[in-house]
């Protein structure tokens, strides 16, 4: 087993693609805050983790993970992108609310902020370990 492949290691990987994505959408959307006729994008990754990770339904017990029932592998995830068609904000049709997408900037700030530290503290304690604490 290779040292960085564990599923900490790879669900923190996929947490940070997932977030520097969301931070790329959310941009988007804020950059087409007055173009015409313009549906703002979401990231879905948090719902798709959770099924990944099996808390979202019973796993069967299998012996192969290309056996049916079988989770995904935390490494073969993607984090999907999702446009909302079906709702509009003015009369022009655009559905970009910047008060919301402001708020969502923060919060995946924050998170990505979080994913990060998580990972450079694990990095460090490997690094102490490795080390032998000089």
């Amino acid at each position: 087993m290779e040292l960085f492949s564990s599923q900490v290691f790879v669900g923190l990987k996929k947490g940070l693609d997932a977030e520097s994505l969301r931070q790329r959408v959310i941009a988007n959307n804020i950059a087409n805050v007055n173009t015409p006729n313009f549906k703002k994008s979401t990231i879905n990754f948090e719902s798709i983790l959770k099924k990944a990770l099996g808390r979202d339904s019973i796993n069967l017990i299998t012996s192969d993970p290309r056996h049916y029932g079988a989770a995904p592998r935390l490494a073969e995830l993607r984090p999907e992108i999702q446009i909302n068609r079906t709702t509009s904000m003015r009369k022009d049709g655009n559905n970009v609310d910047i008060d919301e997408e402001m708020t969502n900037l923060a919060a995946n700030s924050i998170e990505y902020q979080a994913t990060a530290r998580e990972l450079s503290e694990r990095i460090s304690l490997l690094s102490y370990v490795i080390t032998g604490g000089r």
